[in-house]
Parts: structure tokens; C-alpha cells; sequence
């Protein structure tokens, strides 16, 4: 008999009393005790690590988004696609994340909606903070948060400044496009109007891609980033329909009718218009 495999005899560390594990680096104990159930029912611990983990990778979107900005309004146009294109992978993960909710049949779910009171995804000041930073603006959606003046505050910074796509038409204006008015706006809070005259910047753009190589380029990994999102927002919908039919939502939305309204929201307009206008 072949004597067992021993990692530590081509050096693996295995001695940590008195060094960093990878338990102590990821503080592992404070993200496996997170899950406490508040009933008996078995499907209750799917239902919350699918939304924690989907509030994790909505941290690193978040971080992803804000550094595009950044790097946009620098000029720096390369490292905002690396980012860009990474914030479309999480939507994708987050895509295949709803299967496995899916698993759960609407009976299941009613052994434990009661114990949700009226807590809600709605209430996700993260999800929120990712349509601010894209451009997705509506001041409205800040009442769920008032009662947390830290998180208020920080989705307020994100409406103080220009968003994702506010961003890239600040940049169309800088290459010499005319955007018309979206060249002066000093207010930010509020969603943008279309605009014929960033339609048209954009039809130039996509009319001859290999002079305008960088701005193609931004625009169609914004194109790929709001696919992914508006997936992940139809998928959001037949998950909930699947589960809960056309019951209100826990945190008293219509629930599948208030879904089905996100998803006729555009963060890119006119880059989908532009599409149909070559």
C-alpha cells in the first residue's frame, strides 16, 4: 500500500498559530455566521446566501463602476474597458445565480415569507447605487433608505456627480461631438433626457468605427454591461413569477408588475437606438 500524499514534505505550510491562514484573511468565521435563519424551513438558507452573495458581488460591480468613472473622466480609456468588462461578468454570474433560486417551489418559499417581514431586494441600497452609477436617476427610490443616514449619504454622493453613461457623452463632447445640452448640465440628481444630437454623435461613431476606435469600443462595452443587467433583471422577474405568482412583494411593490416596469428602463438609450438608425 502506497503511503498517503503529504503536502507539507514539498513544503506546504501547515503550521498557522502564529501566521495568516486564509480563514483569517477572507475573516471566514464573519461570512459563515452570517446566515441566520429565522424559521425552521429548510429553503430558508438558499433564499439567504443567494441574496448575500448577490450583495457581494454587487460590492465588487460597485467598485468596478466607480474606478470606469474615474478612469473615463481621465481620459484613460483602456483600463475603464478591462473594468467594464469585468462589471459584465458579475451580471452574468449573477445571471446564474437565479437558477439556483429557481430550485425552490412556491411552497417552499411560503414556509418562511412571513418571517421576511417587510424586508425586500427593493430595500438593496447596493442595487440602487449600481443604476445611479450607470444613469438610471430617480430620487424617488432614495425613501427606502432614509433611515440608514450613512447609506443616504452615499447614494447622494453618487447623484452629485456624473454617471456612467453621463461620462461617456462628457467625452464624446471633449473628442469634438456635439451633445447639446447634456454639454452644459451642472445637476446631476435627476435622469437625463434623450438626445437627438447624442444620437447622431453616436451614429458618427458607429458609421466609422476605425477613426473613432476607442469611443466604438467604450460604447459597446456599455452596450455589453446594460445586456447583461437588463438579463439579470428579466431573469429577477420569471424567478419571482416562478416563486410567488402576482402576490405583492414582501416590501409592498406589485411585485412581478413593478419588475416588469424596470424592465422597460434603458440605462444607454440612444446607444440601442443608434442600432436601428445606420
Amino acid at each position: 500500500m502506497s503511503k498517503p500524499y503529504d503536502p507539507s514534505e514539498e513544503g506546504a505550510e501547515t503550521s498557522f498559530r502564529d501566521r495568516m491562514s486564509y480563514s483569517d484573511y477572507l475573516h471566514l468565521e464573519r461570512v459563515l455566521d452570517a446566515q441566520e435563519p429565522l424559521s425552521t424551513a429548510h429553503d430558508e438558507m438558499l433564499f439567504i446566501i443567494q441574496h448575500q452573495t448577490s450583495e457581494l458581488w454587487m460590492k465588487l460591480a460597485l467598485h468596478e463602476l466607480g474606478s470606469a468613472i474615474r478612469m473615463i473622466r481621465a481620459d484613460q480609456l483602456e483600463p475603464s474597458f478591462k473594468m467594464l468588462t469585468r462589471v459584465a461578468r458579475i451580471f452574468e454570474q449573477l445571471n446564474s445565480a437565479w437558477d439556483v433560486l429557481r430550485t425552490m417551489t412556491p411552497s417552499e418559499y411560503t414556509e418562511f415569507r412571513d418571517a421576511l417581514g417587510q424586508s425586500s431586494g427593493f430595500q438593496s441600497w447596493q442595487y440602487r447605487a449600481i443604476e445611479f452609477l450607470a444613469g438610471n436617476r430617480n430620487p424617488a427610490m432614495l425613501r427606502p433608505h432614509t433611515h440608514e443616514p450613512e447609506r443616504i449619504a452615499k447614494l447622494e454622493a453618487i447623484l452629485a456627480e456624473p454617471s456612467l453613461y453621463d461620462e461617456a457623452i462628457l467625452l464624446l463632447s471633449r473628442n469634438g461631438f456635439d451633445v447639446g445640452a447634456d454639454a452644459e448640465r451642472i445637476d446631476w440628481h435627476e435622469a437625463r433626457a434623450e438626445s437627438d444630437e447624442v444620437l447622431e454623435a453616436w451614429r458618427t461613431v458607429y458609421r466609422d468605427p476605425l477613426r473613432y476606435w476607442q469611443l466604438y469600443e467604450l460604447a459597446e462595452k456599455l452596450v455589453d454591461f446594460e445586456d447583461y443587467f437588463r438579463r439579470w433583471r428579466f431573469n429577477h422577474v420569471t424567478t419571482v413569477e416562478r416563486i410567488i405568482g402576482m402576490k405583492r412583494g414582501t416590501g409592498g411593490t406589485s411585485g412581478v408588475s413593478y419588475l416588469k416596469k424596470m424592465l422597460e428602463v434603458e440605462l444607454f438609450p440612444e446607444l440601442w437606438k443608434v442600432r436601428t438608425s445606420l
